[in-house]
């Protein structure tokens, strides 16, 4: 099989810094994981070519990255939790702050993003509910080795997944693809550069969770059946 017959999921677990590369090209990685790459990378018009060339010099170099696919459930549960879990939570709250500054000091200008902060506040409630649920019911169940029990669950947030993907397509539509005016203040660049990492923190969440987390309790499930 040649990478772009890979799965762009098993390519962001695979190769250290593939995820990198995904952020500049644009491609959905963590809901989108499950696409080849060669269908990812044509779908958003990208030389495949290139991209290769790219994650095959990355292949190349000495690997220090931690692959999660092979991590016990408890390990990167733990790390989930610490990581993004906690992050997502820090994160919301000075952001909805700072947008709500952001639009009620330049809410007369063409560029201001309207309505971003009302966003970021659905984003944290949805989010909240949804990490919530794999705390409180997932989680436990997976740390158990309920695996045939999780298939429903699983399935469950892999759809809230999607609907934190079309989240951020919407946060990118409010923000220009996230990127300040020329004439931005401080606190409107300090703004979009979390919304940047919020994005980068979030995709890579959703990632490790369906490519790494709930791939091994499904191929468990499926085996003990």
């Amino acid at each position: 099989m040649t990478m772009l017959d890979q799965t762009i999921g098993e390519i962001a677990c695979e190769i250290p810094g593939a995820t990198r590369v995904f952020h500049q090209h644009k491609l959905d990685f963590c809901c989108g994981g499950g696409k080849s790459l060669r269908e990812a990378a044509e779908r958003r018009g990208v030389d495949t070519g290139e991209l290769t060339k790219e994650l095959e010099g990355l292949r190349a170099q000495p690997q220090s990255g931690r692959d999660w696919r092979e991590a016990p459930p408890d390990e990167l549960i733990e790390f989930i939790l610490r990581r993004f879990h906690d992050k997502h939570r820090e994160q919301l709250p000075e952001l909805i702050r700072l947008a709500r500054r952001v639009e009620a000091v330049h809410g007369d200008k063409a560029d201001c993003p309207i309505g971003l902060a009302d966003h970021l506040a659905f984003i944290e409630q949805d989010l909240e509910s949804h990490m919530m649920k794999e705390e409180q019911i997932l989680f436990p169940m997976l740390l158990r080795g309920y695996f045939a029990l999780s298939v429903a669950p699983i399935a469950m947030m892999r759809h809230e997944h999607d609907q934190h993907g079309e989240s951020l397509e919407k946060l990118a539509q409010l923000t220009n693809d996230i990127t300040p005016p020329v004439a931005a203040c401080n606190t409107w660049r300090a703004l979009y550069a979390g919304l940047a990492q919020l994005r980068e923190d979030l995709m890579q969440h959703i990632h490790l969770e369906n490519n790494a987390l709930f791939l091994n309790a499904e191929r468990q499930a499926g085996g003990n059946s």
